[in-house]
């Protein structure tokens, strides 16, 4: 075991539960987060873990960023992608000089904390379990699904071994991996399409089960992964996503297979909808898309590569979070409309 503090910047849904499992199990570990109302449950009743995963509470150390103090090695970014910026300069004066961020988020936001931190200060990693922030002190798990950490250099370090063998002791199925970039590439590619899923009010298995919703959700993956290979990446399959199935050439018999996987997966979980969706529908506020989606948008052009589906369903989301446009049906279909 890690014998020394871990701080977890962000005590929402990925970095709740990580919090929770690690203090049950005996780590050391502190949380920091923005609400006040999380913090102050989380210290003085406990965070509770509910699903079909497992259900238990967990008192743990947890401050706003103002109370807290010291230095740390071990450092777990997990805020939305587009408050990763803030929380670097907010983690910086409290990283000793050998210490490190690991991004346990959604996105490529390793490229950002990198330029902020330094290269030899960042570690990637990928999530792909199911859980929401319900509420102070109380945060939904509602499946298991992929973990993975790895350097960003892909190299493999004891550090990064040991953060492994951290990781596994909330999922022993947790991959050490020397190609993080093709696990958090891969993650894009299907992050895109759920989030089309979150243009309607319907589950992400609904989504994926649409016949006529798949020449859409197809088109965006493969936008991104002919922008993975533009960057030479090698992107990684997992719970059903399967890369080389969206790869340009790749034939549209595999790519519904793949959809068919995903449909299946999502059926599986007490996660309904993504947090995309909670973030327009439920807690009314900006999303990622411009953190994920717009990146890739971005480094496409830089390869001349045309993202015409991408691009549209980041104005669409844009639409629903101004007002603009309601989720439906229709809505998703204006992507259709681009195949």
């Amino acid at each position: 075991m890690i014998d020394e503090k871990v701080l977890i910047w962000g005590a929402g849904a990925i970095g709740g539960i990580l919090g929770a499992y690690w203090a049950r199990v005996g780590l050391d570990v502190i949380m920091v987060d923005i609400v006040q109302e999380h913090v102050l449950e989380c210290r003085a009743n406990g965070l509770k873990i509910e699903g079909p995963v497992e259900n238990f509470c967990q008192k743990i150390e947890c401050f706003t960023p103002s109370e807290l103090k010291g230095k740390y090695n071990y450092v777990f970014l997990a805020v939305k992608a587009q408050d990763t910026e803030k929380a670097v300069k907010s983690i910086l004066p409290h990283l000793n000089e050998s210490g490190f961020i690991i991004s346990a988020q959604n996105g490529l936001n390793e490229r950002l904390i990198s330029n902020l931190a330094g290269p030899s200060r960042t570690i990637g990693s990928f999530v792909n379990y199911g859980a929401d922030w319900l509420g102070p002190g109380k945060i939904l798990f509602g499946n298991r699904g992929a973990v993975v950490v790895g350097e960003i250099d892909n190299s493999i370090k004891p550090r990064t071994e040991k953060i492994h063998q951290m990781l596994k002791l909330f999922e022993p199925n947790a991959v050490l991996t020397k190609n993080i970039w093709g696990y958090l590439w891969g993650k894009m590619g299907y992050g895109a399409m759920l989030f089309a899923t979150a243009l309607t009010s319907d589950s992400m298995a609904e989504n994926f089960s649409d016949p006529k919703r798949e020449k859409a959700l197809i088109g965006l993956a493969k936008e991104v992964m002919a922008t993975a290979v533009a960057e030479n990446i090698d992107p990684k399959p997992f719970n059903g996503f399967e890369p080389k199935s969206f790869m340009p050439n790749a034939k549209n018999v595999a790519a519904k297979k793949s959809i068919a996987d995903l449909a299946a997966f999502n059926s599986k979980t007490a996660k309904t909808h993504t947090g995309i969706y909670r973030d327009l529908a439920v807690r009314k506020r900006k999303t990622e898309v411009d953190q994920q989606l717009g990146v890739i948008v971005q480094i496409a052009s830089e390869h001349n590569i045309n993202t015409p589906l991408l691009s549209r369903l980041i104005e669409l989301i844009h639409d629903i979070e101004e007002g603009n446009k309601k989720m439906s049906v229709n809505t998703f279909h204006e992507l259709t409309k681009l195949t």
